[in-house]
């Protein structure tokens, strides 16, 4: 499987990483037996980035990776994250030391390859969030503090929020990589979306990350399964999932997304889960695309769409009409 410099660290990553989380839910939800071959799976099939938070499961999914990599030892980055509380606020640095401690017994390492703020960005800090202010001092000091601690050796951010506050962090250059929001619903990041598209406009995030230099990775390339066109469900994925910065509702962006089906029709991708994440993994600035899944069948048609490589131009100049007639 290709790798990319993931920014201005030396690492280089798989062009899909595998993602532990609660939406495809088999490094939460699954047995141990189908965790520990679907590790060994992804690694089989060049995937070498690895991607968990603690939020997870309330940890589950860091246990679990951790169990699995003390058997299996493979060569591999693993990113986690912390999510700051309300409540810890006024106590950053000690949070945030306190989470990567829990973080890393969990998973079993004495550090992790990339530390990620977990919590949206906004303009005003309402709510859970944090404003930029925020983050580039107070949160940055301290993850620069556990780095030189050699908790962890590289830092990032999840780039959720309001686009104002997301481009003043990824525009100062502090943290090392950044997960943006880009899929065929909502292409912002990398180009202006059609007219009258529902969702976040991104503001080409995905080039800020350039400019910095820093490694970019894709959330949400399959709008939450969204695009695969089905609302069904599979019995250990999380099963009422909310749009990130796509439409009003998950059917909503399941009926949409069935409208791209004509790139398979014309042969230019022999599926709609294939063809979003041949989309994703074309743009010049993407590193790497998370993937989180409920079975081992699904990883495999993930590899294999990786595998096949970005879709060529004349497929996607062929999306770009489709999007701009999506109802």
């Amino acid at each position: 499987m290709e790798r990319r410099r993931l920014g201005r660290t030396e690492l280089k990553t798989s062009v899909i990483g595998y993602g532990c989380g609660a939406v495809g839910g088999l490094m939460v939800r699954g047995s141990a037996a189908d965790q520990e071959r679907a590790i060994a799976r992804a690694v089989a099939l060049g995937i070498n980035y690895f991607d968990t938070a603690p939020l997870y499961g309330d940890g589950e999914s860091e246990r679990n990776l951790g169990r699995v990599l003390a058997v299996l030892r493979p060569d591999i980055v693993v990113g986690t994250k912390v999510r700051l509380a309300s409540v810890a606020r006024e106590h950053i640095g000690d949070a945030v030391t306190a989470s990567i401690e829990d973080s890393l017994r969990r998973l079993g390492r004495d550090h992790v390859d990339l530390f990620q703020l977990h919590n949206s960005i906004t303009v005003d800090g309402s709510g859970a969030t944090l404003t930029a202010d925020i983050v580039l001092n107070e949160v940055h000091a301290a993850f620069d503090r556990v780095r030189r601690h050699g908790k962890t050796r590289f830092i990032g951010i999840s780039a959720t929020g309001e686009t104002a506050a997301l481009r003043t962090i990824v525009d100062a250059g502090a943290f090392d990589t950044a997960q943006i929001v880009y899929n065929m619903l909502n292409p912002t990041a990398g180009d202006a979306g059609p007219d009258g598209m529902p969702g976040q406009d991104y503001g080409r995030l995905l080039d800020h990350a350039r400019r910095a230099d820093a490694g970019v990775i894709g959330i949400r390339a399959l709008a939450g399964g969204a695009l695969s066109g089905s609302e069904a469900r599979h019995p250990i994925a999380m099963q009422v999932v909310a749009p990130i910065g796509s439409g009003p509702d998950y059917a909503a962006d399941a009926r949409r997304a069935r409208q791209f089906d004509a790139l398979v029709r014309e042969g230019h991708a022999s599926s709609l889960i294939e063809a979003a994440l041949r989309f994703v993994i074309a743009h010049p600035a993407m590193t790497t695309a998370l993937v989180g899944t409920s079975s081992l069948d699904e990883l495999e048609i993930a590899g294999q769409a990786a595998n096949k490589g970005p879709l060529p131009h004349e497929a996607l100049d062929r999306l770009a009409v489709i999007a701009a007639t999506l109802d």
